[in-house]
C-alpha cells in the first residue's frame, strides 16, 4: 500500500482512505481460548470510536463509506451475531461504523460491504517478464495425471466430501495424484506445485470454510480447478475471476458426490480435449490477476491482484459519491445475513442438477 503511486497526505483530497487495521491479527489471539466477548471486541470498539471522531470520517457526507481495510482471515470470524461467550469470533463487522466501511477479505459472507480478494500464493514476481516466463512454462508443462487432490480429510465434519474425494482418487491411481496433508508436507511450495503442475484438473472442495488458498495455487500451476460449491469461488472473487465460471473451471455439485451419484474420474473424462485446452489457457491468463507483485518492485508493467482490488475500490466509492451528489441515500445496502446466499444456492443446484 505504501508503494502505491497515487498517495496523498491530505485526506480531503483522497478518493479512498485505507485503514491500516489488521482484524485477523487481532481476533486470532482470542479464538482458541476462554476469552469473553468483551475481550474479543475491545480493539474493534476502540478502532471505530477513534475513526468516527476523525475529520475525514464525515467528508462529503460519506460517513466512512470511503474507508476500507483488509482482513487476512475469513469474514465469518468477524461477524459474531450476539454477545454469547460460546459463539465464535468478534462482532467487528456488526458495528454500525464498520458496516459503512468496506472489508477486503480472503473469504466473504453474504454482506455487500465485503469483497473477496485472492489468497497470497508462493509467486511474487518483480517484472512482467517473470510472469510471462512462468506462463510459458505452465503452457508447455506435461500433465500425466487427469486430476489431483492436495488436502486432508475432515473426519469431524459430517457433511464434508473430502473423504469421498480421497477414496475416489485412491481408486483412480493411474489418473489421480493425492497429496494427503495428514501424512505429507503440504506446507512445502515445491511439493504442492509439483502435484498441481502435473495435473490437468485440481479438486477444490470446501474445508473448514468454503474457500481455499489451494485454488490460487492450482491457478498458478495452470491446473483447472474443480469446484463443488458455488461459494468456493464464483460468488467470492468478482473482481479477479471471470463471471463465466465454465470458462476456467469445472463445477460438480457436492451433493452428487456425497450421495455417490457421480464419479469424478468419469465426469472429467467427459470434458473434451478442446475444452481442456481452452480452460487451461484461460487459467494461465488469470495468473497475473491473482498474484501479488513483490512489494519491493518499482516496476508497474502488469496489473496484479492488488492493482485490481484498488481499482475496484475506487469504482465502488466513486459510485457512492455519485449517488450522494444526485441526492440519493446510498445507505448501507445490506441484505439480511445469508438471505440471498440461500436463494442463490437453491437456484444454483436447481440449475445444475
Amino acid at each position: 500500500m505504501k508503494s502505491y503511486d497515487c498517495l496523498t497526505n491530505d485526506s480531503s483530497l483522497a478518493s479512498l482512505i485505507y485503514v491500516p487495521f489488521y482484524p485477523g491479527f487481532d481476533i486470532v489471539r482470542h479464538l482458541w481460548g476462554n476469552y469473553n466477548t468483551t475481550v474479543r471486541d475491545a480493539l474493534g470498539f476502540e478502532l471505530v470510536s477513534w475513526l468516527k471522531n476523525q475529520p475525514n470520517w464525515k467528508t462529503s457526507g460519506l460517513w466512512g463509506r470511503d474507508h476500507f481495510f483488509v482482513s487476512g482471515r475469513i469474514a465469518w470470524d468477524l461477524r459474531r451475531p450476539d454477545d454469547d461467550d460460546s459463539h465464535w469470533g468478534s462482532k467487528l463487522m456488526q458495528l454500525p461504523e464498520a458496516m459503512n466501511m468496506t472489508m477486503l477479505s480472503i473469504e466473504t459472507t453474504s454482506w455487500s460491504n465485503e469483497l473477496g480478494i485472492p489468497y497470497p500464493t508462493y509467486f511474487h514476481p518483480r517484472r512482467v517478464k517473470e510472469v510471462h516466463r512462468w506462463q510459458k512454462r505452465m503452457t508447455r508443462q506435461k500433465r500425466p495425471y487427469l486430476f489431483s487432490f492436495v488436502g486432508g480429510p475432515r473426519a469431524n465434519m459430517t457433511d464434508s466430501i473430502r473423504g469421498e474425494l480421497i477414496n475416489q482418487c485412491l481408486a483412480s491411481r493411474r489418473n489421480c495424484k493425492l497429496l494427503n496433508c495428514h501424512s505429507a508436507n503440504c506446507t512445502s511450495p515445491i511439493e504442492v506445485l509439483k502435484v498441481f503442475r502435473n495435473s490437468v484438473f485440481c479438486l477444490q472442495p470446501a474445508g473448514d470454510s468454503y474457500t481455499r488458498r489451494s485454488t490460487f495455487d492450482s491457478i498458478l500451476a495452470g491446473c483447472i480447478p474443480v469446484f463443488f460449491h458455488p461459494f468456493s469461488a464464483y460468488t467470492q472473487y468478482i473482481w479477479h475471476l471471470p463471471r463465466n465460471y465454465s470458462s476456467y473451471s469445472v463445477y460438480i455439485p457436492e451433493n452428487l458426490v456425497r450421495e455417490g451419484i457421480v464419479s469424478i474420474r468419469m465426469q472429467l473424462l467427459q470434458v473434451s480435449k478442446a475444452e481442456v485446452v481452452s480452460m487451461r489457457q484461460e487459467v494461465i491468463n488469470l495468473i497475473p490477476k491473482v498474484i501479488y507483485r513483490d512489494p519491493r518492485s518499482k516496476s508497474k508493467d502488469f496489473e496484479d491482484a492488488f492493482d485490481i482490488a484498488i481499482k475496484g475500490m475506487l469504482e465502488r466509492v466513486g459510485k457512492v459519491r455519485r449517488q450522494i451528489e444526485e441526492g440519493k441515500d446510498p445507505g448501507t445496502g445490506f441484505a439480511e445475513p445469508g438471505s440471498w446466499k440461500l436463494k442463490l444456492e437453491e437456484g444454483w443446484y436447481r440449475e445444475r442438477s
